[in-house]
């Protein structure tokens, strides 16, 4: 029986007191014995946390109670056992590393497309404008390598730094269709939107939610494989079920590769 709730959740926006909710956060998290990594930075907050239903909805709660953090969205999957085998709350640079000035949390969200009609638009095979969609995988090499949407752009990165020079060399491919940008959970996609939209991509579009996302919505549909998370679970199919128990093994250590979506 899967009795463990993941919940994987980021919001850009600003933070100027990282230090007091830093500490607010590790007392939460304590006091509801939780386990997970949360991230956060001048440009936002970025979680991916574990417990029993109950105090990870408590968990939530209490988060919304911030004013900054009233609409943060989260992703839930379930498992058998415990994914972490502790809780950090750590103060970064970025939420998600890109060495790049992209993120102004004041100026909005990248425009993004949902799942469905992502869907819809694989299915008939160009988005509502007639316009060809290229899908745009903004995940680092060894995660694609586990699974990504059918023909897919796949630029082999090492690490999320290497976008941008990757965008330099290959921005004139994308030219003339609307690129979707996908990543795990929605966070690299969103730079990367940003990013390309600074660059003169003219159509960018983010994934809400990426693909942790559309299979909760849509499934499996037009995608191979599973979809590599960094905890215990390594990988989850369409259906968000891990392919085996793998509370055993041992979850990433780093936090900026534990919440890396």
């Amino acid at each position: 029986m899967k009795e463990i709730l993941n919940i994987a959740a980021y919001k850009f926006v600003q933070i100027d007191d990282a230090a007091d909710l830093r500490e607010q956060l590790r007392a939460l998290t304590h006091s509801l014995a939780l386990k997970g990594t949360i991230l956060l930075a001048p440009e936002g907050i970025n979680l991916f946390v574990a417990g029993t239903a109950e105090a990870v909805r408590s968990f939530l709660r209490a988060l919304r109670d911030d004013a900054r953090f009233a609409d943060l969205e989260a992703k839930e999957s379930w498992s058998e056992a415990q994914p972490f085998r502790r809780m950090l709350v750590k103060i970064k640079r970025e939420i998600i590393r890109m060495d790049h000035p992209a993120i102004q949390p004041a100026a909005g969200r990248a425009p993004g497309v949902d799942a469905r009609t992502l869907k819809r638009w694989l299915d008939q095979g160009h988005d509502d404008a007639g316009k060809p969609v290229a899908l745009l995988d903004t995940r680092n090499a060894f995660e694609v390598d586990h699974g990504s949407f059918e023909g897919a752009i796949d630029w082999r990165i090492a690490k999320f730094t290497e976008f941008p020079k990757a965008l330099a060399a290959h921005a004139d491919a994308l030219a003339g269709k609307t690129v979707v940008s996908f990543c795990t959970g929605g966070i690299r996609c969103e730079k990367a939107a940003i990013l390309m939209r600074e660059a003169g991509v003219a159509d960018v579009l983010q994934l809400e939610g990426g693909i942790l996302k559309y299979f909760e919505e849509v499934g499996g549909a037009h995608y191979r494989g599973e979809c590599f998370v960094f905890d215990g679970r390594e990988s989850l199919a369409p259906d968000l079920s891990a392919r085996a128990n793998r509370a055993s093994a041992r979850a990433p250590e780093d936090p900026d590769l534990s919440i890396k979506r």
